[in-house]
């Protein structure tokens, strides 16, 4: 990636998520010079709600999002959008014996660097294994969720 290239917050979303090292260190230096707020952290759990815990505490925690409503809401609709991505369509974990080791990145901006045209959006990226709570019984998933703030 070239340091003068401008990338959207979608990719932007994906490419903290799966970048770890020096890599992700030099995509973090990038956001912010493209004026996101970015965040990356890790989550496993079988329980679903711990996910979306974890990925909304960090998002307040960051200064990403705030306590109004509109904001909390436009979040957890990107984790739910990238969960639905990473169940495959069926949402759910614990209950029908899947567990989750997660990487996420939650971004806030523009959608595109320099253009405030439509206001702030948020993304969420999930990016890991999936499988029974057996090692060596996993895959890798992927998901990502984009909402206006």
């Amino acid at each position: 990636m070239r340091q003068t290239e401008t990338i959207s917050l979608g990719k932007m979303a994906v490419f903290l998520a799966l970048h770890t090292g020096e890599a992700e260190a030099a995509m973090l230096k990038h956001g912010r010079e493209c004026g996101y707020k970015l965040y990356k952290g890790k989550v496993g759990s079988m329980d679903s709600a711990k996910i979306f815990a974890a990925i909304e505490t960090a998002a307040k925690r960051e200064g990403l999002i705030n306590d109004q409503y509109r904001e909390e809401h436009a979040l957890y609709h990107c984790i739910l959008e990238a969960y639905h991505g990473i169940c495959r369509g069926q949402t759910g974990l614990g209950n029908i014996m899947r567990s989750a080791g997660l990487l996420f990145s939650i971004v806030r901006g523009p959608r595109l660097p320099g253009d405030e045209s439509d206001g702030d959006w948020v993304a969420v990226a999930l990016y890991g294994s999936m499988g029974a709570p057996i090692k060596g019984y996993e895959h890798e998933v992927f998901g990502l969720g984009i909402n206006p703030v």
